[in-house]
């Protein structure tokens, strides 16, 4: 059965979409900074069982944040629709304590506080999801919730580099004091969270009901698209351990480059980043068509791979600037994440019409995306793998640009025989 398509919005469907996208943009860029903040400091004189200090605190958090998504796969999928404001503040306090344990207890006996930091802050991205999802603006406002996270990676990394060397705090009390600096705002973004309107009879009609999943429920959808899930979770793992990377040791790579920088230069980066995808995605608002706007995501995803490809390729051969290839290189990662944590599984729901929701297959994706991180990371650590984390990561985009053409390629035929054979008549 085929939903009526229609592009045309009243005018209080925008304004409440337009709202609900700087509530949930606002609301998450908060939260994201009691997370990255840390990753400026170098953390340098110090190991642990004889690795080195910084990547243990990176290991760690992301141990945490992936133990936190495997258990997300049940909690977030069968979760309520009410408290969903309180759990928030919850979690990022306890995530936020965390941070107050490792300035307190001395280094380098305070890396486990940050499995401590990142196992609350995992739970909460399908937590502020949900407030969104399942209508028929849901691309607009996913799209600026989930760029929030490349511009919100930039500004707590500024922040944390303007605390520091403005306000002269100390590497260790950094992040605790960069969660101050946002604990105010977040405080009012989710009150207004909370006063976002549910999905109405026409949201449900287009893009089905929003329901909580049970065991039987996941594993009949499992079952169904097993093939095309399995392609789907191995490019997201790709793309993770790409975007952990990126993440947690790129003012590493600047300093490996040999090129200076200050603390505006993340923020730079990570916003002209954010405007493209935020203005890509959010157009997909007026493909009402379900099955087609799965599609065509799908190909952003493949164009985002070959522009991370081409211009890696470029800068080696010193076609391109260290600046212009972040700016690039992040743009065709993000092509290819943000759809995941946005409009991707909204469409997949509505494309092949069956009740759930989208923090199931989210935390699905997750849970293995950063299982990978962490292998990568131990990998490098454990084995001495002797190259800068530029060297590092320039070779993991080449490797990763071409394994996920082939899988996207891969997925988009899979997806349309799928379609040809279930739902189209």
């Amino acid at each position: 059965m085929h939903q009526p398509i229609s592009n045309r919005f009243t005018s209080r469907q925008l304004s409440v979409a337009f709202i609900s996208a700087l509530i949930a943009f606002a609301a998450y860029t908060c939260i994201f900074a009691f997370r990255k903040a840390f990753n400026v400091a170098p953390y340098e004189g110090h190991t642990v069982l004889g690795l080195d200090y910084k990547i243990v605190l990176v290991i760690t958090q992301v141990l945490g944040y992936m133990s936190s998504k495997f258990y997300g796969i049940q909690f977030i999928s069968e979760m309520k629709r009410v408290g969903r404001g309180r759990l928030i503040l919850l979690l990022v306090g306890l995530s936020w304590a965390a941070w107050l344990l490792f300035a307190v207890i001395p280094p380098p006996y305070n890396a486990w506080c940050l499995f401590f930091n990142g196992f609350p802050l995992g739970m909460i991205w399908g937590i502020v999801f949900s407030f969104v999802e399942g209508r028929r603006t849901t691309d607009l406002i996913s799209a600026a919730l989930a760029v929030s996270f490349i511009f919100a990676s930039g500004l707590a990394k500024s922040t944390a580099q303007w605390v520091m060397q403005s306000l002269h705090v100390n590497e260790f009390w950094m992040p605790f004091a960069v969660g101050g600096v946002f604990i105010l705002p977040l405080l009012l973004f989710i009150y207004l969270l909370e006063k976002i309107p549910s999905p109405d009879a026409e949201d449900e009609a287009l893009r089905m009901q929003r329901l909580p999943m049970s065991v039987e429920e996941r594993k009949k959808l499992i079952s169904r698209f097993l093939p095309g899930l399995v392609m789907l979770i191995i490019i997201y793992i790709l793309v993770t351990i790409l975007r952990e990377v990126r993440d947690s040791f790129m003012a590493d790579m600047w300093r490996a480059s040999g090129e200076s920088f200050d603390a505006s230069v993340f923020a730079q980066t990570e916003t002209i980043i954010s405007l493209i995808i935020l203005v890509m995605i959010a157009s997909m608002i007026f493909i009402q068509h379900n099955y087609k706007a799965f599609l065509l995501t799908q190909v952003i995803m493949l164009l985002g791979f070959i522009i991370s490809l081409i211009t890696t390729v470029l800068y080696l051969q010193s076609g391109l600037s260290l600046y212009l290839w972040m700016i690039l290189v992040g743009l065709g990662l993000f092509m290819v994440y943000i759809p995941f944590n946005s409009i991707l599984f909204d469409r997949f729901i509505g494309a092949f019409r069956f009740s759930g929701n989208v923090g199931f297959l989210i935390y699905l994706a997750d849970s293995f995306g950063y299982l990978g991180s962490v292998a990568v990371l131990l990998t490098k650590s454990l084995f001495r793998i002797q190259t800068n984390w530029l060297q590092f990561y320039t070779q993991l985009v080449l490797l990763t640009g071409c394994a996920g053409i082939i899988g996207t390629s891969i997925c988009i035929v899979y997806f349309i025989r799928k379609y040809r054979s279930e739902v189209k008549p």
